[in-house]
């Protein structure tokens, strides 16, 4: 079987396709080392230190209480004292979020804000508000970079779990993303992360934070899906980025607003009617986004065989942008990504199997589709 990709917050971002198979990042020659007793002693005893500072984050109803939130993530604080209280998180884990909150340990709950984020490298930097008076534990950043073999503690509310630990060992540095939509240069472990842990922490042996949790590589097996993987976007205390967040910085990716539930087989194009160029195809458009203003058309079924599979299709196929070539959903998302919010692009497109006149568009935010995602 395959391996898929996840993020591991909420839910999986609006306009990608759903978990296709990827290839695994490239791994090291030999199995990691399992942990030590000693190493498994130190990482107890630095989670019962810095669980303190590790936050549950809930998406809450606009209207009423969070008895039963929208959505379940995790987070830490990095700065509490007299000029405010702030904490980080994976930025998908706040993505379209109209009320968030905090919890701690000791399950007192505070309302959150969103200072800054950077949409392509999933991070966001979150102002928690504590009473004047109060301050909260916080976990301390790394100062220097990671190295391959290092111990790692992860604590996070993965499946609903409150501020549990994990433990593992990182593999990989600076890994390259196995999917546009997902954050590059990320940190690889073992630890078996699972959604709900993502914007936790991941803590070296010494008790400092050297990533935040953002996506898992998973593999499906027969008894559910089994952890191959977890990733991280590394951070330290000197990071330009935490400097840009700190200072409001609001970075949207950008999105052209399709969804798709996977692509078609090159062979299959023109028997279906889509024509003999294979390329990007999508679902569904999101109303008032840059496609649906450029009259993009989804897939539709236009015939059927008896079991109601279809036998052939309308709608358009995405060949090109700016003349570049494109053959998947995914090419299509990198070229996406490559580009600026506000950057006016061409796409050429087959439809219902004859091309059409190149489309302009000009590329808009991914909040855009924050309410569809929901």
């Amino acid at each position: 079987m395959g391996s898929a990709t996840l993020l591991l917050g909420f839910s999986l971002a609006a306009g990608q396709s759903a978990a296709p198979s990827v290839t695994a990042p490239e791994q090291p020659a030999a199995a990691p080392k399992p942990l030590t007793a000693s190493e498994q002693q130190s990482l107890r005893s630095i989670f019962t230190k810095t669980r303190p500072g590790s936050l549950r984050l809930e998406q809450c109803p606009v209207n009423g209480s969070c008895d039963e939130p929208d959505g379940l993530g995790s987070g830490f604080v990095i700065q509490s004292d007299a000029s405010g209280t702030l904490a980080l998180t994976a930025y998908h884990v706040v993505f379209g979020a109209k009320k968030l909150e905090a919890v701690t340990l000791d399950k007192t709950r505070y309302p959150v804000t969103v200072v800054g984020y950077d949409d392509g490298h999933d991070i966001a930097l979150l102002k928690i508000n504590v009473p004047a008076g109060r301050t909260l534990s916080v976990l301390p950043l790394a100062a220097a970079a990671p190295k391959v073999g290092q111990s790692a503690l992860a604590i996070g509310n993965g499946n609903g779990d409150f501020l549990v630990s994990k433990t593992g060992r990182l593999t990989a540095l600076d890994v390259a993303a196995s999917r546009a939509d997902f954050p590059p240069g990320t940190l690889e472990l073992t630890a078996p992360l699972i959604p709900g842990d993502s914007g936790g922490p991941i803590l070296n042996a010494q008790g400092e934070v050297m990533g935040i949790v953002s996506y898992i590589s998973a593999r499906p097996t027969r008894f559910g899906i089994a952890t191959q993987a977890s990733y991280a976007v590394p951070v330290t205390k000197n990071s330009p980025l935490l400097a840009d967040l700190r200072g409001g910085l609001k970075r949207d990716a950008p999105v052209i607003g399709l969804l798709s539930f996977g692509d078609i087989a090159d062979n299959y194009f023109e028997s279906l009617g889509l024509g003999n160029t294979p390329g990007a195809v999508f679902t569904s458009v999101t109303k008032g986004s840059p496609a649906d203003k450029a009259g993009l058309q989804p897939l539709k079924p236009l015939e059927s065989d008896e079991n109601g599979t279809p036998t052939r299709l309308g709608g358009d196929v995405i060949v090109a942008i700016n003349g570049v070539r494109i053959h998947n959903f995914n090419e299509l998302l990198s070229a996406v990504r490559a580009r600026q919010v506000g950057e006016t692009i061409k796409l050429s497109v087959v439809r219902d199997g004859k091309a059409i006149p190149d489309l302009s568009l000009t590329l808009g935010p991914r909040t855009i589709t924050a309410d569809e995602q929901r």
